[in-house]
């Protein structure tokens, strides 16, 4: 079972700021106005504190959304994505998001095989919450899709760069 003594301080950074870096693949897949981008931006806070209340049996995933609360880990996730996406462009974001979690996929193979597939699984979970959270198109949040085309391939690619197969929800008309 891994926890953070499985990884080194910049490993365990990367690994802590991998939901946040997942919410911030989708958003910058297809930013969705003021309302919808802090709808998945806080997808990835929500989704650790479901974690915390929840019965998470994926010991990795309860080892971060335990350690998240402590100031030393979540300064240096903070740390760890500000050196990440330093002076990208909103275009740039998304790769370098994927690359990132491309990275923290193999990080969790090799540190922690035992948990990896269930993270993995965490992760892609994440990030379709995230897709899901604000409404695409439409007008004042109605018409539109919970989920536009671009962040459903955005989805795709997480996966893929996870190695694993996450679930691409369907575009959906909203209210």
């Amino acid at each position: 079972m891994a926890d953070k003594t499985s990884f080194t301080p910049d490993e365990w950074a990367r690994v802590v700021a991998s939901p946040m870096v997942a919410s911030m693949a989708i958003t910058a897949a297809d930013p969705s106005g003021l309302w919808g981008l802090l709808k998945e931006a806080m997808s990835g806070g929500w989704a650790l504190l479901e974690v915390k209340q929840g019965s998470q049996q994926n010991a990795l995933v309860k080892a971060v959304a335990d350690d998240i609360t402590t100031p030393e880990t979540r300064n240096a996730a903070r740390d760890r994505m500000q050196a990440q996406f330093k002076g990208a462009q909103l275009g740039e974001l998304k790769g370098r998001a994927i690359e990132e979690l491309r990275a923290v996929s193999a990080l969790v193979d090799t540190k922690a095989p035992e948990d990896a597939v269930g993270f993995k699984g965490w992760l892609n979970e994440v990030a379709r919450k995230a897709a899901e959270a604000g409404t695409e198109g439409g007008f004042l949040g109605f018409g539109g899709v919970y989920v536009s085309d671009a962040e459903r391939a955005t989805l795709a690619e997480i996966a893929t760069a996870l190695g694993s197969s996450g679930a691409v929800p369907p575009a959906t008309p909203s209210s």
